[in-house]
């Protein structure tokens, strides 16, 4: 994970990756209201808090965060260096979930446990979250439930549930929804095939499909 450094100096690392990865941002003054940045400050005090023992003020933190930003990230979940969440809204981390250095995390993503039911019967103190590695990108309302393992450098595509550990690199799609012509239409094209056949196209420079299911609703 990440080396023993300043807080101050990981917070200037979380600035930087906001101005880097939001191309509606002008700049450092403008990235300073952001709203995923705004949460994850906050979580960096609440944790520091947590780790002392001092769960009541970093509870306190953790839900003046998540009022004022909607992300909710638990005080013992631990977040490491350059984590970007982009946009925010509705964004869950539980309490024993890991995130990696340079990991994306767009709106609606769960970093959750399966369930009461289940995790009433695990040992005190075994995880109940995710462990997510280095540069992971997910996508819009991914849900990973569990205490798994996503591999570094994984892409887990807007709208994609994942319930199992999955290995370095790996890719999840969630179905594509069912596009159907309406009365007198022609058909829709799918862009991707479109892409992938085109004339004298080299495979290679093709877009990809994952990343842009990830990204779905970036600015």
């Amino acid at each position: 994970m990440s080396k023993k450094l300043s807080l101050l100096h990981i917070m200037g690392e979380d600035l930087d990756v906001v101005v880097a990865r939001d191309p509606s941002l002008s700049g450092r003054l403008e990235a300073l209201g952001h709203t995923g940045l705004s949460a994850v400050w906050a979580h960096r005090v609440a944790h520091r808090l947590y780790r002392r023992r001092l769960r009541t003020a970093a509870g306190i933190v953790a839900r003046f965060a998540r009022r004022r930003t909607g992300v909710e990230i638990h005080p013992g979940a631990v977040l490491g260096r350059r984590v970007f969440i982009d946009h925010g809204a509705s964004v869950v981390i539980g309490q024993t979930a890991v995130v990696g250095d340079d990991v994306t995390i767009y709106q609606q993503v769960t970093l959750g446990a399966v369930g009461w039911w289940t995790d009433n019967h695990r040992p005190p103190g075994a995880r109940r979250h995710p462990v997510v590695g280095y540069g992971v990108i997910l996508g819009a309302n991914a849900t990973v439930l569990g205490p798994v393992t996503i591999g570094d450098h994984a892409l887990i595509g807007a709208m994609a549930t994942v319930t199992e550990d999955l290995p370095p690199g790996a890719r999840v799609y969630a179905p594509r929804s069912v596009v159907r012509p309406g009365p007198g239409l022609r058909p829709v094209p799918d862009a991707g095939a479109a892409a992938d056949t085109a004339p004298g196209a080299d495979p290679a420079d093709a877009p990809d499909a994952l990343q842009i299911l990830a990204s779905a609703g970036s600015w």
